[in-house]
Order: C-alpha cells, then structure tokens, then sequence
C-alpha cells in the first residue's frame, strides 16, 4: 500500500507526542503572523499543524500528496470553523502560489522526497512561490536517526484500540530506510482489523540540503537540532532549516 493509505485514519493516535507548539513557536519567532501572513503548509497531513497555524493568525493554506490525509485535515478545520484551501500536489510539482510569505515542510516530509533531483526541484519551486524576504521552514531526519535510530527495530505499539508491528531495514540508497508496518485496529464490534502500510524515506547530509537551497537561490541559511537553538551534533535526530529568499 502506498505511503498514507489506511495509516491517514490512525495517524493522529500514533503523533500525540509530537510538539506541535514548538514547531509553530519556532516559526512564530522568525516570522510572526502580524507582519507574515501568507503560510503554505506543505506534507500538512491530517491538519494538525495547519490548525494551529490558522489559530495563531496566519493566512494558511495546506498541500499534501495523499487524499485520505487531506480529508480528515478538511474535517477537523471545518469543526474548527476554519477557512483553509486545501490541495492534493507532490511537493515537486508545486505551482499556482505566489508572493508567499512562509512554506513549512514539517514533521521529516520532506523525506518522502526520495530522489535528490525531487528535492532540488522542490526547493526551486518553493523559491519561485515566495516573495523576496520570504521564508522556508522544515525539518528532516538526520543521518545518525536513519543510520543507526531506525536500525534498532523491530519498535511495537499497543494502547488497546491501536496494535503495530513496525520492521525497518536500510534503503538501496545511502540513507535511506524501509518502513515495514503491520496494523491491528479494533473495531466498534470489538474484533480487530488488520492492515499494512509500507513507507520510504530517505535523507541526505546537511551540507547537501544547504547545497541545494543555495543553488535554488536561498541566500540565508540557518541549522539547528531537536527544537532547540543549538547547532546539529553527531546524535541529533532531527535537523531544522530555515531558508530565506
């Protein structure tokens, strides 16, 4: 099953513990809302991040590549009374906006992008869709998470409702990971229904994305680590990039 089938109706279970007040406080802090409106959320998935996004002030729209992600994210800013434009678009293919005032690629989508052409090509279109000053936002596996983190499975999960068997194993490509997941689901009469998902991801060295951000013509660049301020080491799990036009 491709990447997001059936995983878009438990994807919210499994991220309860992602931070996603720190990645809207990260990018509040370098482009408030009051002065930068224009926020395409790329990979947004179920709309959590978007939500938020939308909450704090911002003009938000939202693009993701998997149609079953995109309509739970429809739901939940529709409850929410919410008035976010929402797309079905790989990232690579990105066209139609312009003089957008911040892109974020969050939560390692960025690493569903497996060809490193893809990425270039991503980079450039977003260039192309913000204005001068505008800022990109994203986060991506680092090399020691896909080397040596992913490596450590099998990684079980089971809260009752939600049981998960997921088997990793390296990529044809350098840094690059096979996601293998088996999904037991319990059901309103009780019984479990069982599902796969198989996932790809892949990144590449830090000086290789600020390499392409340059050549697709982000003339500052900043890097970090884990939600914090300090500089990538050798144990970070997630590198954060911040690109200005």
């Amino acid at each position: 099953m491709s990447s997001y089938g059936r995983f878009a109706e438990v994807y919210d279970a499994l991220m309860t513990d992602v931070p996603y007040d720190d990645y809207v406080r990260w990018v509040e802090k370098y482009a408030p809302s009051a002065q930068h409106k224009k926020l395409l959320d790329i990979g947004c998935g179920t709309g959590t991040l978007t939500a938020k996004f939308a909450s704090n002030g911002y003009e938000v729209s939202g693009l993701d590549l998997s149609e079953e992600m995109l309509m739970i994210a429809s739901q939940r800013l529709i409850a929410q009374s919410y008035n976010v434009p929402l797309y079905c678009m790989s990232m690579d293919e990105l066209e139609g906006f312009e003089e957008l005032d911040i892109v974020t690629i969050a939560i390692d989508s960025l690493n569903y992008v497996q060809e490193r052409e893809a990425v270039q090509e991503t980079f450039s279109r977003i260039y192309q869709s913000l204005k001068q000053g505008g800022q990109l936002f994203f986060d991506v596996h680092s090399l020691f998470k896909m080397d040596e983190i992913f490596m450590d499975s099998p990684f079980t999960y089971d809260d009752g409702e939600i049981t998960y068997l997921w088997v990793t194993e390296p990529g044809e490509a350098p840094h690059s990971v096979h996601h293998d997941m088996v999904f037991y689901v319990q059901q309103q009469n009780g019984l479990y229904e069982r599902f796969e998902e198989y996932h790809y991801q892949r990144t590449f060295p830090i000086e290789i994305y600020i390499e392409m951000l340059r050549h697709a013509g982000f003339h500052e660049i900043f890097v970090t680590a884990d939600f914090t301020d300090t500089s990538p080491t050798e144990e970070s799990e997630r590198i954060f990039f911040r690109a200005i036009k």
